[in-house]
């Protein structure tokens, strides 16, 4: 019950607080603005609480876990490894809680206000704040929306029972025996391929002819190839009819090639994509453009066709990730505060943490030669860098792709072994406009995986030290 509601001026208000927000607000604070932030559940968002934070957290406890059990060190056994999946759970969430308290603090050092509820747009420049016992309107001179996404359901399948979205997946109480996943993107391939290590018998169906879609053929066939060795099957133009629960498990119905096949398992997880956060807030009522999708359409500095409303994250078009969001915060508060901020997106890199881990940037070969003409291209296998030797992570190889004519560095792939870390050099490299002779000429320290990037760049020149030239 609402026991009261007042009005009060605040400078600039941001909805939500997930990694996009939050950033947003902390940057507005420094830009000297009075900054209030309402988020309706956690602060973290999504990311931190029920998606990326959690989910690595448990793909590297499955790391662990796996390479105890299959993967032991010459010379070092590990008998009668037990897996208390309860305890890893725990340990989970206390990576989320000091995450989470991080952000708390962050807020609280930049003199950040938080407001729990949810928000309404009433006017251009105000907003209505509901929570369980108070309701209050907040009149701001800028507002920034940035409340993310939620899991896309199926009309033929929808949530509940033991048809799962990757929130319910992340905090299973048991490893299951079984799980179907529907939807071979990056969660669906990141959360199968956990629980796979963690021993269970994993099916994939994807609609389209390859998992991780969106990605490099030469990239998909190497985390392909380690599903299959963690007994992972794997079904590609494959289209979910629909389920039927029993009383313990969930048949789902599927077609290939337009045969109907069916498979049992004790879950079905369902991750197909995300849909943006833009309903329930008020959004058309005060003229706020939204495209197709349910999208926030917005200019180069993240403003709305609203002047003083901005959006960013995963309401507006582009990749749904948290470094965007993160990114588009940062340009959305320094254009308020009148700064010449506008967001470029040549730079975005892109990751799964699959096994072996993907880190892409920039342009791939195809649409690099489509924009370039002739373009030289140099890669690099892990087999042949002493460090991925020695750690026992041979799988893989660094690609760069490169202008043939200035040599300017436009796109780059890993694949292997601490991609995700590997591919920020890489972005670095394309941001500032760096050629294959700069990073060729860049010393590298031995023996480290980063040395692959400097012996890709010599690869493209032609010149290679440590693979012969072909």
């Amino acid at each position: 019950m609402v026991v009261g509601e007042f009005t009060e001026e605040v400078d600039v208000v941001v909805i939500g607080a997930g990694p996009g927000g939050y950033v947003a607000a902390i940057r507005a604070a420094q830009l000297g603005k009075q900054v209030t932030v309402v988020e309706k559940a956690e602060l973290g968002g999504v990311c931190l609480n029920r998606g990326c934070i959690p989910s690595k957290a448990l793909i590297t406890a499955a790391h662990h876990y796996e390479a105890a059990k299959t993967q032991p060190f010459p010379g070092i056994s590990t008998p009668n490894v037990e897996l208390d999946f309860a305890k890893v759970q725990a340990w989970k969430q206390s990576v989320v809680d000091k995450m989470t308290g991080g952000v708390k603090t962050l807020l609280k050092g930049n003199k950040v206000n938080v407001i729990q509820g949810e928000a309404f747009f009433s006017k251009p420049n105000e907003v209505r704040v509901m929570s369980e016992h108070e309701g209050k309107t907040l009149r701001f001179n800028h507002a920034i929306i940035a409340t993310g996404s939620r899991p896309i359901e199926l009309k033929s399948i929808p949530f509940g029972g033991r048809v799962l979205s990757s929130t319910e997946a992340l905090t299973l109480d048991h490893v299951p025996e079984s799980l179907i996943v529907i939807g071979g993107g990056y969660i669906g391939i990141e959360l199968g391929q956990t629980y796979a290590k963690f021993g269970s018998k994993v099916t994939i169906v994807e609609g389209t002819p390859s998992i991780l879609p969106t990605f490099d053929e030469q990239l998909s066939r190497l985390v392909i190839r380690n599903l299959k060795k963690y007994g992972v099957e794997i079904y590609t133009n494959a289209m979910a009819q629909g389920v039927e629960e029993t009383g313990n498990g969930i048949t789902l119905t599927f077609t290939v090639d337009g045969k109907e096949q069916k498979v049992t398992a004790e879950y079905v997880l369902v991750t197909v994509g995300r849909r943006p956060n833009t309903d329930d807030l008020g959004l058309e009522q005060i003229g706020v453009k939204i495209g197709e999708k349910g999208l926030i359409e917005v200019d180069k500095q993240g403003r709305t066709s609203v002047p003083n409303i901005f959006a960013i994250g995963d309401i507006v078009p582009g990749a749904a990730l948290a470094h965007k969001a993160s990114y588009e915060g940062k340009v959305a508060a320094e254009a308020i505060a009148g700064h010449p901020s506008a967001v470029d997106y040549r730079c975005i890199p892109a990751v799964v943490f699959s096994d072996p881990e993907i880190g892409t940037v920039g342009l791939s070969e195809s649409d690099a030669k489509a924009q370039y003409g002739e373009i030289a291209v140099g890669r690099f296998p892990y087999a042949a860098n002493g460090r991925a030797t020695a750690l026992g992570a041979t799988d893989g190889f660094v690609k760069l792709i490169a202008d043939k004519q200035s040599g300017v560095l436009v796109g780059a792939q890993v694949i292997g072994a601490e991609a995700s870390n590997l591919i920020a050099e890489l972005g670095l490299a394309i941001e500032m406009g760096a050629t294959l002779e700069d990073i060729s000429l860049t010393i590298h320290a031995h023996p480290t995986l980063g040395e692959m990037v400097m012996e890709a760049a010599d690869v493209a020149l032609g010149s290679p030290i440590h693979i012969v030239s072909r």
